[in-house]
């Protein structure tokens, strides 16, 4: 395949998953890509991390954290976006009168790779490593999925922008967790936890699922509000 035949596969698969006829699936796709729908998340992890972690343990953790979302970012957005200059869809002259868009959305110039996608999978592999919990793994890489698609579905996102993302953000969160567990053992000698009160990494699993529940609780806000926004069409 070379590469205008990638870019005519990349289009086909855009048109047939981007946007639909349902007000509730657009509420749902805004409200999901938003970042500020997710800080509650985001608090709940950290909290789960300071408590169980020592003071210089937990500090390292947040940093290694910290830096998988910088250099996630700053690789999509940084390098890649400014490098690459290909048109988001909604910005592409070619085909951007076929996008379906969300309250007038159409995001910055170029899109390729997207730092959503970079993101959310970032943090879901390097978490889902920390953490070490089956259920919490599931749940993350679905909530990586969901903001990934959210970008498709709103039109700002070639399917391979999403690709390419979520590859920059696995190989980050992979490196910076391997690169945190070296300084662990190196410096901090961290212990090895058999019980059923905790992870193999020693977190609490009912801190696991209290990211699980955090989780689940913030779709179901999502849901009703985009069942909110349905009924209001129609009052």
């Amino acid at each position: 395949m070379d590469i205008q035949q990638y870019i005519e596969y990349d289009q086909d698969l855009l048109l047939q998953w981007n946007g639909s006829n349902s007000i509730f699936a657009d509420a749902f796709m805004w409200v999901a890509t938003s970042t500020y729908i997710w800080i509650p998340l985001a608090i709940v992890l950290l909290y789960v991390i300071i408590k169980n972690n020592k003071g210089s343990d937990a500090l390292l953790t947040i940093i290694a954290f910290a830096l998988v979302i910088t250099l996630a970012d700053q690789i999509a957005s940084g390098i890649c976006k400014p490098l690459f200059q290909r048109f988001r869809p909604t910005q592409d002259p070619e085909i951007m009168h076929l996008i379906d868009i969300v309250n007038g959305y159409r995001g910055g110039r170029y899109g390729f790779i997207s730092s959503h996608a970079a993101n959310t999978f970032g943090v879901a592999v390097f978490v889902s490593m920390l953490i070490r919990h089956k259920l919490l793994t599931v749940i993350l890489f679905i909530w990586a999925a969901l903001n990934a698609y959210s970008r498709i579905y709103l039109g700002v996102h070639y399917p391979g922008d999403i690709l390419f993302g979520t590859l920059d953000g696995c190989l980050i969160g992979l490196g910076i967790y391997m690169i945190y567990r070296w300084i662990q053992f190196k410096f901090f000698k961290p212990s090895i936890y058999i019980s059923k009160q905790y992870t193999s990494s020693g977190y609490a699993k009912s801190d696991a699922l209290l990211l699980v529940n955090t989780f689940i609780l913030t779709c179901i806000i999502i849901v009703i509000w985009g069942i909110i926004q349905s009924l209001l069409l129609y009052l």
